[in-house]
């Protein structure tokens, strides 16, 4: 049986080193291009006979937008919706990372603590930045909020800030155990296939299923990430 955490391991496909610093094109570079052709062409192609009335191919991205501008209304308001392109651009992302890492002999890019890692720090980024300029000065009120006595600020400041710059490691931590938890169950159950002769259409059986579960996980997933960005950038814009 192959070992099932062969499926993870990063390979170079263009090697390039600037200076000592290796920046090669790697399998995980490709399937996030990849990502990000597979959603361009999906939506243009649902897109490019737009009608009054939608037909099943343009009701499939017009769901996903309102679904992602109905999870942005009502975890960040009104507010947040003129950074709806950068929400919805991330939840497309994430989604298509999980969809195409299904796919035999794919790559699954979110399954590592890196990839996944940068984009939820380009997120705290993004939401301290927001921050910082509805708020001024008074975004440092974040680790301080209102009320709390400044005897305790010793105290407070310093488990606000842990809780703040945990924010992209439960981001990251959660969607990349699920992809990784889900991908090895499927490969350790397709090593039964060719072991059991006869008998491999049982744990056949079995991966379909898996396969379908997989699905919805890699959704939800993509779900959940989006609405604790959501969460985070309302953190960012409110006041506590």
């Amino acid at each position: 049986m192959a070992n099932p955490m062969e499926q993870f391991e990063i390979k170079t496909i263009i090697p390039l080193k600037i200076g000592e610093v290796d920046v090669s094109f790697t399998n995980s570079a490709l399937f996030m291009v990849l990502a990000v052709i597979v959603a361009t062409l999906v939506f243009g192609l649902c897109l490019r006979k737009r009608t009054l009335v939608p037909n099943v191919a343009q009701s499939v991205p017009e769901v996903i937008y309102e679904f992602v501008h109905s999870l942005l209304k009502e975890n960040v308001g009104v507010e947040g919706l003129k950074f709806f392109p950068f929400i919805f651009t991330m939840f497309l992302f994430v989604a298509f990372g999980n969809l195409l890492g299904l796919f035999p002999y794919a790559f699954t890019f979110t399954s590592h603590l890196t990839a996944v890692g940068s984009l939820s720090l380009v997120a705290l980024l993004f939401n301290v930045i927001i921050g910082i300029k509805k708020k001024k000065i008074g975004w440092l009120r974040t680790f301080l909020p209102k009320g709390i006595p400044m005897a305790l600020a010793p105290l407070i400041i310093p488990i606000e800030m842990i809780s703040f710059l945990s924010k992209p490691f439960s981001l990251t931590v959660r969607l990349v155990a699920n992809m990784t938890v889900g991908h090895i169950m499927l490969k350790i159950i397709a090593g039964f296939v060719a072991a059991l002769g006869i008998l491999g259409f049982v744990p056949v059986l079995f991966n379909s299923c898996i396969v379908c579960f997989e699905i919805f996980i890699a959704l939800l997933q993509a779900f959940i990430y989006t609405v604790l960005s959501c969460i985070y950038l309302g953190d960012a814009l409110h006041e506590h």
